[in-house]
C-alpha cells in the first residue's frame, strides 16, 4: 500500500531520500484524507463532507481538482460561507490565496486588495426592492422619510440615496404595470371565461372602494385568484356605481366577451342594483342561461352573520367565560394554579386557554371550545380561589357546548375558503347542504334552547340555500365522483317527497347549459353578398345585403321558425347530446384523498371537448367576495386616512400588486424541491 509523509503529499515511487520535501499544499486546510481501503484512499472535504479520488493503486490523482471544488464555490458550505462574508464586509470579500502551479483556476473569488471591490452596486434594483418592501407589508411611502429607515439604508449601503416620496410612488406604479401585463398575457391565453367578485371597502370620507376579483382557468388548468382593479366611488350608494365598476374592469382587461358570473355581497346591493348587474350580465354575457348567473350574496358573510347571530343569543354566558380567561390568563399565579388542579383532576384536553379577538368570530369559538373542555377545572377553581366569581353554571355550560356544535358546521365550512389553495365551485355543495340539513333539523328540534337557537339562523340560510343551490349543484355534477348522485341523495334528505321537483330543476339546468356551450361551438352562418333588385345603378348604387346561403332572412311570423328548426336539429343529434349523457351515465369514481378535479377534466378534455369547456367554467366560479385574511372578520374591510389619501391609481396599484406578488411567492414555495444526490 503507498504510504504518506508528513506533509500529507504522496512519494514519487523512484523518489529519493534525501530528495527535498515539496511545499504543503494549501488545499489540506479544507481537504481530510483517508484510507478506504488497501488500495484507495481518498480526500474528504472538512466542509460538505463529500468525498474525491485521491490515491488509487499506485495512481495519484493530485490536487487540482481539490482547489477547484474550493476556490470555485463548488462547495455548497464554503460558498455559503462566502456569502456571509461578504454580507458582513461588502467592500473588502477574502480570496483564498494559494500556490499552485499556472493552470489552477482563477483564485480572484476570495480576496482583493484593500479598498477594492467586485461587488456591483445597483442603485435601481435597490428602489424595486424598497418599493416591493413597502407594498408587500403595507408600509407608507413616507417611510423613505422618516431618519430611522435612511439611517438603516446608509448603514446598510451608503452609495444609496435615500429617494423621495414621489419618486418610491412611481417605483410602486412601475412595479404595479410590469405585474399587470405580465397578469394581462396570461388572461389572453386563458381558454375560459372569467367570473368576478365585488367587495366594498369603506373609508372615513365617505368614499366607497370596489374591489374586483378575477377567478379564471389558465392553460395548464389551474385555478387564479386575482385581484383585477380596485376602482373608487364617490357615490357608493348610487344603483349603477357597480354596474360602472365592472364595466371598467371589464374595458381595461380586454374581458368584454369573457365574463361569466358575477358574484357580490347582499349588504352592499339591493334589488335594484343586482338587477343592474343582471341587466349588465345579461348583454356581456346573453348565450349562458341568459345572463343569469349571478350569486347574490358571500358565503363567508353569510357564515360570519349567522355565527354572530349564535353568539349574541348566549352573549351574558360568553361574557361570563371570557372574563374567566381573561382573570386566568392575565395572572402567573393564576395560571399556574389553574394547570395544577387540571392535572390533579386528570382532564383530559390538550386545548390551552385562549382570549379571543372579538374583531374574528373564530377566535370566540376556538375560546369556548377550549374552555368548556375545561369546565370542571373552572368549578374547582372557584372554590379554591375566593377572588374568582365569575364560574358559569352547569347549565350554561351545557348552552356553550351545544352552541359550539352547531359554530363547528359554520367553522369547518368558513376554513375551506382559507386553505393554501383555493377551492373549486364544487366543494362547497358538500358544505352548503350539510349546513342546510342540520340547520333544517335542529330547527324543529324538541329541546327548546335548540330551537330557539337555531330557527333564526335557519331562516336565514334558507334564503341563500335557495339563491346559490342550482349554480352549486351543476358544479358538483361536474364532479366525477359525484355527478347527479350526490344531488339526488342531498335533495332526497332535504326536501323529502319534493326532491324529484328539484332534482329536475338541477338536471335540466346542465342539460340547458351545455346545450348552450354546444352552440357556442358550432361555427357562424355563412353569408353571401347579394344584389337588392330594387335599387338600380343610377340611383344609390349597390346595396349589399347578407343573408344565409340558402336561404332568405324574409320570413313570416317573428322570424324565429327557423331558430326553433336549428334547435331541434341540435337536440336531436344524438352525436351532440352523447358527451353529457356518457359523462352522467358512466360509473363515479373512488372518493380518493386529494382528488385533484381540474386535473381530471385536463387529462379528459379531448374525450368530453366541449363539456370540458363547462367545466373549466364552471368550476372557477367563486361563491366568497373576500379575501382569504378576511373570512372571519366581524366587520367589513376599511380603508385608513392615508390611504385614501393617495391617487386613486396609487391606491390601485399597491392593493393589487400586494396581491400578485403574494401570488407568485406562494406559486414558487409550493414548487417540489427535487433532492439531487451526487456520488462520491
Amino acid at each position: 500500500m503507498a504510504t504518506l509523509t508528513d506533509n500529507n503529499e504522496a512519494p514519487s515511487p523512484d523518489s529519493l531520500p534525501n530528495k527535498r520535501r515539496r511545499k504543503k499544499s494549501i488545499v489540506w486546510d479544507y481537504f481530510t484524507i483517508e484510507t478506504v481501503d488497501a488500495d484507495c484512499t481518498r480526500a474528504f472535504c472538512n466542509q460538505c463532507k463529500k468525498s474525491f479520488a485521491y490515491i488509487t493503486g499506485s495512481k495519484l490523482a493530485g490536487t487540482s481538482h481539490l482547489k477547484r471544488h474550493i476556490a470555485l464555490g463548488i462547495c455548497p458550505v464554503s460558498r455559503r460561507n462566502q456569502q456571509e462574508k461578504d454580507r458582513r464586509n461588502i467592500y473588502t470579500p477574502v480570496i483564498l490565496k494559494t500556490n499552485g502551479s499556472a493552470t489552477d483556476p482563477p483564485r480572484k473569488l476570495y480576496r482583493t486588495p484593500t479598498g477594492s471591490t467586485n461587488i456591483f452596486f445597483d442603485k435601481d434594483c435597490c428602489s424595486r426592492e424598497i418599493a416591493k418592501m413597502i407594498i408587500l407589508h403595507e408600509y407608507p411611502l413616507y417611510i423613505v422619510e422618516q431618519p430611522g429607515f435612511i439611517a438603516l439604508v446608509r448603514t446598510l449601503q451608503p452609495q444609496y440615496n435615500m429617494v423621495s416620496i414621489n419618486t418610491i410612488e412611481e417605483d410602486c406604479v412601475s412595479l404595479y404595470l410590469r405585474e399587470k401585463q405580465s397578469l394581462f398575457n396570461l388572461l389572453v391565453g386563458i381558454p375560459g371565461r372569467v367570473s368576478l367578485t365585488l367587495d366594498l371597502w369603506t373609508s372615513d370620507k365617505s368614499l366607497g372602494y370596489v374591489i374586483l376579483t378575477g377567478h379564471f382557468i389558465d392553460i395548464n388548468w389551474k385555478l387564479h385568484r386575482r385581484i383585477l382593479n380596485v376602482i373608487m366611488l364617490p357615490f357608493p350608494e348610487s344603483e349603477a356605481a357597480f354596474s360602472y365598476a365592472v364595466v371598467a374592469c371589464l374595458t381595461d382587461w380586454s374581458l368584454e366577451s369573457k365574463l361569466f358570473t358575477l358574484t357580490l355581497d347582499q349588504s352592499l346591493a339591493n334589488e335594484n342594483v343586482k338587477g343592474n348587474l343582471r341587466g349588465l350580465l345579461s348583454i356581456k354575457n346573453p348565450l349562458v342561461l341568459n345572463g343569469q348567473l349571478i350569486l347574490g350574496t358571500c358565503f363567508a358573510r353569510v357564515l360570519r352573520d349567522l355565527a354572530q347571530d349564535a353568539l349574541e343569543s348566549v352573549r351574558e354566558t360568553i361574557k361570563k367565560i371570557r372574563e374567566s380567561v381573561t382573570y386566568i390568563k392575565t395572572s402567573e399565579a393564576h395560571e399556574e394554579k389553574f394547570i395544577e388542579l387540571k392535572q390533579q383532576l386528570q382532564v383530559p384536553s390538550t386545548k390551552g386557554l385562549v382570549i379571543d379577538d372579538q374583531r374574528k368570530w373564530n377566535t370566540t369559538y376556538h375560546m369556548l371550545v377550549a374552555a368548556s373542555e375545561l369546565k370542571e377545572v373552572f368549578s374547582c377553581f372557584d372554590t379554591s380561589d375566593p377572588d374568582y366569581k365569575e364560574t358559569p353554571s352547569m347549565d350554561e355550560w351545557k348552552e356553550v357546548e351545544t352552541l359550539c356544535i352547531y359554530l363547528k358546521l359554520l367553522f369547518d365550512a368558513a376554513n375551506i375558503l382559507v386553505a393554501p389553495t383555493y377551492p373549486t365551485a364544487n366543494i362547497f355543495f358538500h358544505e352548503v347542504w350539510k349546513i342546510q340539513l342540520e340547520l333544517t333539523h335542529a330547527a324543529t328540534s324538541q329541546d327548546p334552547f335548540i330551537s330557539s337557537l337555531i330557527k333564526p339562523l335557519q331562516e336565514r340560510f334558507d334564503k341563500y340555500w335557495k339563491d346559490c343551490n342550482l349554480i352549486l349543484a351543476i358544479a358538483v355534477v361536474m364532479d366525477p365522483r359525484f355527478k347527479m348522485k350526490l344531488v339526488e341523495f342531498s335533495f332526497s334528505r332535504i326536501y323529502g317527497e319534493d326532491a324529484e321537483t328539484w332534482i329536475k330543476v338541477v338536471n335540466e339546468g346542465v342539460h340547458e347549459l351545455f346545450l348552450e356551450y354546444i352552440v357556442l361551438s358550432l361555427p357562424p352562418p355563412t353569408f353571401v353578398d347579394v344584389i337588392n333588385e330594387g335599387i338600380t345603378p343610377g340611383n344609390e348604387g349597390f346595396i349589399k345585403t347578407e343573408i344565409p346561403q340558402e336561404e332568405s332572412l324574409l320570413s313570416n311570423g317573428d322570424g324565429l321558425s327557423d331558430f326553433d328548426v336549428y334547435i331541434s336539429e341540435i337536440m336531436g343529434n344524438q352525436q351532440m347530446r352523447s358527451e353529457l349523457d356518457q359523462y352522467l351515465e358512466e360509473s363515479l369514481l373512488p372518493r380518493v384523498q386529494d382528488f385533484d378535479v381540474l386535473n381530471w377534466w385536463k387529462l379528459n378534455r379531448q374525450k368530453y371537448p366541449t363539456l370540458s369547456k363547462m367545466a373549466s367554467d364552471i368550476l372557477c366560479v367563486p361563491v366568497s367576495t373576500v379575501a382569504p385574511d378576511s373570512v372571519f372578520d366581524i366587520v367589513s374591510k376599511k380603508v385608513d386616512s392615508y390611504r385614501s389619501s393617495l391617487r386613486p391609481v396609487t391606491l390601485e396599484a399597491i392593493i393589487c400588486a400586494k396581491d400578485w406578488l403574494q401570488d407568485r411567492h406562494s406559486h414558487f414555495s409550493s414548487e417540489p424541491t427535487t433532492i439531487v444526490k451526487m456520488e462520491s
